[in-house]
């Protein structure tokens, strides 16, 4: 069986990711990033959709004293009620400086270690907020650093990412997952990261617009 692995958050995307990858036939290892996000909730539910699938569940945490972000700073003002068109214009405060750069490292990183052939990341381009290293010509970049900064891809066994995700709407995302069978209810969106989701955030913006138009 082949085997890959997840970079796994705990939320919408990353947890259909996950599944879509089981559904593929990939022997999955998920990998969950403590890095200081003040949205902890978010691991809270990737360790409870983690559990019951019997998989091999890492969680790592790294920190980013530096901050640069609302979601590592609570002095920074998270967006709230930004339509979509000002997402799609500007890049939020909640923008993490190079977040998925080192996330997909220490990705491939493991991926080596354990002579898995890809790292799966829940990016998505369409119904995002805007942020550059969601986007497929910066995974296109990464591809070619997997490629030359590594022993396997040095000899020909390049890692290879995947983005499922990446050319999909929020509604066919969350339409994938309930066909996946992906516990909807167990994962996490609101950046606030409270008892319960703000509401107003891009994240839980775009998932209520995603829940209606796949009508749920």
């Amino acid at each position: 069986m082949s085997s890959c692995i997840i970079l796994f958050s705990g939320g919408l995307d990353s947890a259909t990711t996950l599944y879509l990858a089981i559904q593929k036939g990939y022997q999955p290892y998920a990998l969950t990033l403590d890095y200081g996000q003040l949205h902890r909730r978010e691991i809270r539910s990737a360790r409870f959709i983690a559990k019951p699938l019997g998989i091999a569940h890492e969680i790592l945490k790294i920190q980013m004293p530096w901050k640069g972000s609302a979601l590592l700073d609570k002095t920074q003002t998270l967006p709230k009620k930004r339509s979509l068109r000002q997402m799609s214009r500007n890049i939020p405060s909640t923008y993490v400086p190079a977040r998925n750069t080192i996330f997909l490292s220490l990705g491939l990183s493991w991926a080596e270690a354990r002579g898995a052939e890809s790292v799966w990341i829940g990016a998505n381009a369409l119904d995002f907020s805007g942020y550059p290293d969601c986007r497929g010509d910066y995974l296109r970049a990464m591809q070619k650093v997997f490629r030359l900064g590594t022993r396997r891809g040095r000899e020909g066994r390049s890692i290879r990412i995947e983005a499922p995700l990446i050319h999909k709407t929020k509604a066919q995302i969350i339409r994938l997952a309930t066909k996946l069978g992906v516990p909807l209810d167990k994962t996490w969106s609101c950046y606030k990261g409270g008892k319960q989701p703000c509401g107003v955030c891009d994240s839980c913006l775009l998932r209520e617009k995603g829940m209606k138009e796949a009508g749920l």
